[in-house]
């Protein structure tokens, strides 16, 4: 979940790190740091908590010289400190590593460093590598047959050899002031490819204003970047001949522009990115969809008697919402499963299932390891990614892309929509083979063509939910409830809440209030139902009657020209009409708006919540 950025060219390393570091935040802020190389020697920069804290040191201590690496953090071991905070160093003081992932066997390392006479400054896993690597250069050094670059990369090939746990690397050292070392195993790592200068880092994002050429090494692969060239190799020294892509986002797509934050940036841009999802997808003339990427013909398709969505946070939501749509349109018999449970359970799956991993980063580890699992067990794997590249994407048999565009706040929106309009596609496109009547498929690509409008109808009441947010900025509980399609979109509303204004919040299905939850009905504590104009309407209407009787505020999302519930609510945020499969992609817009606003005006940081990164890669 860490951010890492490498830089060897001709230009001020000091500033394209910092740079980078800056467009990484999202992947990690306890604390940052960057290590330069200058004149044979590691200058070393780092400071507990935000970039702008490393930024400011950076300004009294500035650094010169054209290579190095940074970091930014996410603590797993060891608090937040500047002792902890990354680059770290190895025991010659001549080495420098940067680390994304968790080291396992890294107290066994320690000890066994320990009683070498090895000293450690930090209480994390990454240092004891750095010594690792370190002690492993010394062994190579001491025999006279190299001490170019291939020192360097052998030596970390060596003790990663010894590693047991995932790293996503960045290694320099002073010996070598035109050579950085990269590797990964679990964590993602790419390479920037410029003209007389190279680039490592964790995202595309930290380097597409400067290359949009990139490598994406894959598990057990080692790289050696110098300005002018690099090698891939794997861990077991064979040569890779790497496949270079080419980076379909601009610099300018990872910028705010107008807006404060990049969340509500990125709420606004739902219209855009639903559109993207389905550009190029229907077919009218067939009341179908069509997703090449899935690389099953017609008859595997028919074959599918089960299908499994797995997914994590806000990914899996829109897997649940996935399992309404598949049953309903697709006839076939879906479930949803938290990928870190998927992983370690021994359930029974049939010969003909089909697993989806649904992830925004394609990076999620406990998402990739459910992957992983199922392949292990025969099945076909597929996946619903925004990131092009990125580890689940080449390791699933097939999917679709969201090309929602890159997403920067740490509460997922865009993609949680564009994950729904995939679903959608897939579920239709699965019930047509099937017992989907072409005048339900067709209805259904027609008003999924109206949504963006329809979403962009919603969004033009920002500033009443605004004012809504405004009453119930304070509380310290809320309820959001739902039925049916909406139930998932009670839970990721509840957690959109959670994640940015840290006030407590829980999603239930509507009737479920009435066992137990209702006890903690007063009021002080909101409770926010989600009650379109659908099936279940008078039965979530009824919950709401239960609300109010025991004196608990009411909000409601409804849907336009329902002048009835305006008498039995507190606060409405009307939607436009919808097919009850589509509902999601409205009512969520108003939830995510409101929990936005709260943050904000609690004071919050809504792009960077305490706790929280990006792509969480470790376990």
């Amino acid at each position: 979940m860490c951010g890492i950025v490498g830089y060897v060219g001709r230009k001020p390393a000091q500033d394209i790190i910092l740079d980078g570091l800056r467009r990484l935040e999202y992947r990690g802020y306890d604390s940052a740091g960057l290590c330069i190389l200058n004149n044979g020697r590691l200058e070393l920069r780092k400071k507990k908590g935000r970039i702008e804290n490393l930024a400011a040191l950076l300004r009294k201590q500035p650094v010169k010289g054209v290579s190095g690496v940074g970091h930014t953090r996410w603590a797993t071991h060891g608090a937040p400190t500047d002792e902890n905070a990354h680059p770290h160093l190895d025991q010659s003081g001549k080495l420098a590593l940067v680390h994304n992932g968790v080291i396992e066997n890294h107290q066994q390392l320690k000890e066994q460093l320990l009683a070498k006479g090895h000293k450690f400054v930090s209480q994390t896993d990454t240092e004891v590598l750095a010594h690792l690597v370190g002690e492993r250069y010394e062994q190579i050094k001491a025999v006279p047959v190299t001490t170019d670059g291939a020192a360097l990369t052998e030596a970390v090939r060596l003790a990663l050899k010894e590693v047991a746990g995932t790293y996503g690397i960045a290694v320099v050292h002073a010996d070598h002031p035109n050579l950085i070392i990269g590797a990964r195993r679990g964590s993602p790592l790419l390479v920037g490819i410029g003209r007389d200068e190279n680039f490592l880092a964790s995202d595309v994002s930290a380097i597409v204003a400067h290359t949009r050429r990139v490598v994406y090494l894959n598990d057990f692969e080692i790289v050696t970047l110098t300005r002018d060239d690099f090698q891939v190799s794997t861990i077991e020294a064979s040569a890779v001949s790497p496949e270079i892509k080419e980076v379909e986002f601009k610099a300018e797509d990872v910028e705010r522009g107008k807006f404060p934050h990049f969340m509500l940036k990125e709420i606004f841009e739902q219209p855009q990115a639903v559109q993207n999802a389905f550009r190029g997808r229907l077919s009218p003339e067939e009341a179908t969809a069509r997703l090449g990427g899935l690389n099953l013909s017609p008859a595997e398709l028919r074959a599918v008697d089960r299908i499994i969505f797995v997914a994590c946070g806000t990914a899996l939501h829109a897997g649940m919402i996935g399992e309404y749509l598949m049953e309903e349109l697709g006839r076939i018999p879906t479930e949803w499963e938290y990928a870190s449970e998927f992983r370690y359970r021994n359930a029974p799956v049939e010969k003909h299932t089909l697993v989806f991993a649904v992830s925004q980063s394609g990076e999620t580890i406990d998402t990739l390891a459910a992957v992983r699992e199922s392949k292990r067990r025969g099945h076909r794997t597929l996946g619903i990614i925004n990131v092009v590249g990125s580890t689940i994407a080449r390791e699933v048999d097939g999917g679709t892309y969201m090309h929602a565009g890159p997403e920067i706040g740490v509460a997922a929106s865009k993609t949680f929509t564009s994950q729904v309009t995939i679903l959608v596609l897939l579920s239709v496109l699965m019930g047509r083979m099937r017992h989907l009547a072409a005048t339900r498929g067709l209805e259904i690509l027609r008003e999924l063509e109206r949504i963006p409008g329809k979403i962009g109808r919603v969004l033009q009441q920002d500033d009443a939910i605004a004012a809504i947010a405004k009453k119930y900025c304070e509380a310290k509980d809320i309820f959001y409830l739902g039925r049916q399609y909406n139930y998932p979109v009670a839970l990721e509303g509840a957690l959109k809440l959670k994640e940015v204004s840290y006030i407590h919040a829980e999603g239930y299905p509507a009737a479920e209030m009435k066992h137990g939850p209702i006890a903690l009905i007063e009021p002080r504590t909101p409770s926010v139902f989600i009650c379109p104009k659908n099936a279940v309407y008078d039965k979530v209407m009824a919950n709401i009657e239960e609300v109010k009787a025991r004196k608990g505020p009411v909000i409601v999302v409804a849907t336009e020209g329902d002048d009835e519930i305006r008498k039995k609510t507190d606060d409405v945020i009307f939607v436009p009409k919808t097919l009850d499969c589509l509902e999601p992609l409205l009512t969520i817009v108003p939830l995510q708006l409101l929990a936005y606003h709260i943050a904000v005006l609690r004071g919050c940081d809504v792009d960077k919540p305490r706790n929280l990164a990006k792509s969480v890669t470790v376990e």
